[in-house]
């Protein structure tokens, strides 16, 4: 059989790539935390996310958007993907300072937000330019 008629080889039983995106934009306003929650629930639970898996993720939304709002320069994006069983979140706004982990006080009112998204995600990083924080997730096994 010549390299031209060769026919590949059946995969293995391999999951498809899956890979979604929810992004949105908004001005630095606290008042619009709470929509953005809630809209990324309701594309969770498009996305068949696991209830307990998507309420840590929504937390984990609401942290980094309310830390760029509070923190942060300009206008502030949040990107929600998954990608093959990866969900990965991003929140990007205009400042040029990294979001950092601090140490809170008993009766500090603030200042555990990074603490929160460090103990429910899989991994946490800010980017090389310093304007965007990302989490990541892991679906459980099985699910898109």
């Amino acid at each position: 059989m010549s390299p031209a008629t060769a026919v590949a080889p059946a995969s293995t039983k391999q999951r498809p790539l899956v890979s979604r995106a929810f992004e949105v934009a908004t001005s630095p306003d606290p008042r619009y935390v709470s929509g953005i929650r809630h809209d990324t629930a309701v594309v969770l639970r498009q996305w068949d996310v696991p209830p307990t898996l998507a309420y840590d993720v929504v937390l984990v939304v609401s942290e980094l958007v309310a830390n760029a709002i509070e923190h942060g320069l300009g206008g502030v994006s949040l990107r929600v993907g998954l990608a093959d069983g990866d969900l990965r979140i991003e929140v990007s706004d205009d400042s040029p300072d990294p979001a950092r982990l601090r140490a809170a006080g008993d009766y500090d009112v603030s200042g555990r937000g990074l603490f929160l998204v460090a103990a429910l995600a899989l991994d946490w990083g800010v980017s090389a330019n310093c304007k965007t924080t990302w989490a990541t997730f892991r679906l459980p096994a099985g699910r898109a």
